[in-house]
């Protein structure tokens, strides 16, 4: 397992302008194995980022020695899969699709998505969705970019994130089973179900070899909103049950720690605590 870091926590990592040489540089010196490249609308790596800019950033990738196999997107919170109008829907498809080729460009392996949403934590201007159509319009968008993903060669990894989606492991498990393809995989967050009232190890051993990649976050029951994230290691994760749960599945990919916001110890207290809750 390669135990690593989100772009977003960097410095100016939520802002898409912290200089990647920078970020492979600095997760390196902190002890990291590995970082997760984050893309957006515009930053160091975008949706305009052409393939002369992928093949600079994979030379200094390849200088940093470091891995960097994942991309993380959260293009879906502003232009959302589920969105009630079509145009949105469409408009989230060829975003998506747009990430995923400059993965491709950037040598990796897969790519993190979110499926759509029915209700946003910090957007409560978001327009309320049924659920049902929220699962069609989700699996209309998952067809279409299976069709890139399978071509360019990099998974799509689909994340349990608090969107009102797929909070149960058995209906996460099927609407991956219904794709019958190896390319659709689950993006698992071991963090997110402690807001769900379940547990991460149950998630991972109902998964299994569906799991793609892990993002790895702790959070405290008693908060029971956004607050309650903090520190690897402060919060409520049963870090033994999840890491033999791993194990258990033969999960050898990338564990990203998604911590926010930075602060000048983040990186070094993140990498120390990793090692200790996600031995090898």
């Amino acid at each position: 397992m390669l135990r690593g870091i989100s772009y977003w926590s960097f410095q100016h990592g939520l802002a898409g302008t912290h200089p990647i040489p920078d970020a492979l540089r600095e997760a390196r010196k902190a002890g990291f194995e590995a970082l997760e490249l984050c893309i957006g609308t515009q930053g160091a790596l975008s949706l305009q980022s052409t393939q002369r800019d992928c093949a600079e950033v994979r030379t200094a990738i390849d200088r940093a020695g470091i891995a960097v196999e994942t991309v993380a997107s959260g293009l879906s919170w502003d232009v959302c899969p589920t969105d009630p109008r079509a145009s949105v829907r469409r408009q989230a498809v060829a975003q998506h699709q747009a990430a995923l080729q400059r993965a491709a460009w950037l040598g990796c392996k897969a790519m993190l998505f979110v499926p759509g949403a029915i209700a946003i934590p910090w957007k409560p201007d978001f327009p309320a969705v049924r659920y049902d159509q929220a699962v069609t319009w989700a699996g209309q968008a998952v067809a279409a970019l299976l069709v890139t993903a399978r071509k360019l060669k990099v998974d799509l990894c689909i994340e349990n994130v608090w969107n009102g989606l797929f909070y149960s492991p058995l209906e996460f498990r099927d609407f991956l089973d219904a794709w019958g393809s190896e390319r659709v995989k689950a993006y698992f967050d071991v963090g997110n179900v402690l807001g769900y009232h379940q547990h991460p190890q149950h998630w991972i051993e109902i998964l299994g070899k569906r799991i793609g990649r892990v993002h790895v976050k702790d959070f405290k029951r008693a908060a029971g909103n956004l607050s309650g994230f903090c520190d690897l290691g402060d919060g409520d994760v049963p870090w033994k049950a999840v890491s033999a749960a791993l194990k258990r599945t033969g999960y050898r990919g990338t564990a990203i720690a998604e911590m926010m916001p930075w602060r000048p110890d983040l990186l070094a207290k993140t990498a120390k605590s990793l090692k200790k809750l996600l031995p090898a």
